[in-house]
């Protein structure tokens, strides 16, 4: 892996932010977030950093996948811990601050890796373009004392994607994501069988070479949401009915694509709460 390029402001500025933060853990999900975390904190402690990914039936297993592909990259340990958040009937029941229950779960799990380690300090992939929303799940890891270097450094979403690409991270253009749970419209019902049949309709977009892609579902219908340059394409030929069949044939009652396209979910219809960071 290349050498982060410390003489760049964006650089150095998160290099800063990193001292005195190792040995740590690292809440891995293999987005380029925290990918970049890892990176960083891995140059400047080689033996100091552990990475560790929460895996549970709203995480996808394609990004489950990444996060150990770029952990291999990085060169750092790697841990899969497992969770449940649906035991919690608090998350289940999906209400506006359902992120809260689940980054508490997630949070009380590093913690406790962290000092089964010996580990002082975790760290996370929050930066400053996620404090545009409410986010109970910034409030649920700040209650447990875990550090946002990316947000401590002043360093946005633009300042990452360009320091993932000087690092030349393998997950550095992948899609921004968020867990499947975003998906399902608030105060539904969040189940295994719901959360299965969403990953399995964004694997068969992916399949397609559809890089950004949401089913968003409420009442067992799905509408798709495609990055809009990638709308036309879908339309050519039959590949529009094809992909419409299969994704009826998972169980949804209707299918139908968002003319709108992608938008992240602080700036779409309200009923979707804001996905955790």
């Amino acid at each position: 892996m290349a050498t982060p390029l410390e003489d760049s402001q964006p650089g150095s500025r998160l290099a800063a932010a990193l001292g005195g933060l190792t040995p740590c853990v690292v809440a891995f999900s293999g987005g380029v977030d925290s990918g970049v975390v890892a990176a960083f904190a891995h140059a400047r402690d080689p033996s100091g950093v552990l990475l560790a990914t929460l895996a549970g039936p709203a995480v996808a297993r394609e990004e489950i996948e990444r996060a150990a592909r770029t952990a291999r990259f990085i060169g750092a340990p790697h841990r899969l811990i497992s969770l449940d958040p649906l035991n919690d009937g608090r998350y289940a029941s999906n209400p506006p601050n359902r992120c809260y229950f689940c980054r508490s779960l997630e949070g009380d799990a590093l913690r406790s890796l962290a000092r089964e380690e010996g580990i002082p300090w975790v760290l996370d992939g929050i930066h400053q373009d996620d404090l545009g929303d409410d986010r109970p799940g910034i409030r649920a890891m700040n209650e447990r004392g875990i550090r946002h270097p990316l947000l401590e450094a002043g360093l946005g979403k633009t300042d990452v994607r360009a320091l993932a690409r000087e690092l030349g991270l393998p997950n550095r253009d992948a899609p921004s994501n968020s867990c499947l749970a975003s998906r399902i419209r608030t105060g539904e019902p969040i189940t295994r069988e719901t959360l299965a049949r969403v990953e399995a309709a964004e694997a068969i977009f992916h399949r397609e070479g559809f890089a950004q892609v949401r089913v968003r579902t409420t009442r067992g219908t799905a509408s798709i949401e495609l990055d809009r340059q990638e709308l036309p394409r879908l339309e050519r030929g039959s590949l529009l009915q094809q992909i419409t069949e299969e994704v009826q044939r998972l169980g949804f009652t209707r299918v139908t694509v968002d003319p709108e396209g992608y938008r992240p979910l602080g700036r779409r219809r309200r009923g979707f709460p804001a996905g955790p960071p």
